[in-house]
């Protein structure tokens, strides 16, 4: 079955320096934008990380400090990818509890407007995790019934992830081909921040997920704690976290007025 698309959707993977998406720092980047008419087109960029990439991470994907040294960092290329990305949606394996909200850091770091709420996006491995609870190379081995060459390479996961998703699409039956129903298929829990510290309740209404005020209203926090919001901001929450709580300290002001 075809993806039915209404614009340009994103695969798209990092390489990182670690898993802590408020310290760790990407080093590549894999992106491919398949348009409606089923159309590919492929970019990927190395990026220098400004920091140490520890052997561990060296050890998954390849790519050493002496690798990426002359390369540009984030900030340079930012623009470019933003472009790349731009009146598209995303979709990635892992990527809404992982890629995206890195890569959101990264555009703030560099002082570029990042609004997730622009797009919809899609996480491959929700849905191969609700169907079969496997990983990326298994997934492709069980979906495309080949193995998976160049694993952590940005690229080659990013392209192995556009595959998959259109080999599930003809796998289950069931899986409407919209980006409507697969990105609200593939989310295991509306999140305001992408990092799942502002969640969503029943009533969508923005609920801290998180520490002492678990479950409360991020109004009511706000209104009867104040300091909590100041805490926040100096404390090693992610940037977009940060964004996303003051846009709503902002709102509830106005709203007073």
């Amino acid at each position: 079955m075809n993806l039915k698309l209404d614009r340009p959707l994103c695969f798209f993977d990092l390489e990182t320096t670690g898993v802590n998406i408020v310290k760790d720092r990407i080093v590549e980047i894999g992106i491919v934008k398949l348009y409606p008419d089923g159309k590919r087109e492929s970019k990927s960029w190395r990026v220098n990380p400004q920091v140490k990439i520890p052997l561990e991470a060296s050890e998954v994907h390849g790519i050493t400090d002496i690798m990426v040294e002359k390369s540009p960092i984030f900030k340079q290329i930012a623009p470019e990818v933003k472009n790349f990305l731009q009146n598209c949606d995303l979709a990635g394996f892992n990527s809404d509890r992982f890629d995206i909200p890195l890569i959101a850091e990264e555009f703030l770091r560099s002082e570029i407007e990042f609004d997730i709420g622009k797009f919809k996006t899609i996480d491959v491995q929700t849905i191969f995790h609700k169907m079969e609870k496997r990983t990326l190379e298994a997934a492709y081995k069980f979906y495309c019934n080949e193995d998976m060459k160049n694993a952590h390479s940005a690229l080659s996961d990013a392209e192995a992830t556009c595959d998959i998703l259109l080999a599930q699409l003809d796998f289950y039956k069931d899986l409407e081909n919209t980006v409507k129903f697969l990105s609200e298929f593939s989310t295991h829990k509306k999140f305001f921040d992408l990092a799942g510290f502002i969640v969503s309740d029943k009533n969508n209404v923005p609920t801290f997920s998180f520490g002492k005020h678990k479950g409360k209203s991020v109004e009511e926090v706000l209104e009867n704690e104040p300091g909590y919001f100041g805490w926040i901001l100096n404390a090693d929450f992610p940037l977009y976290t940060k964004k996303v709580l003051t846009s709503l300290k902002l709102r509830k002001m106005n709203n007073k007025k």
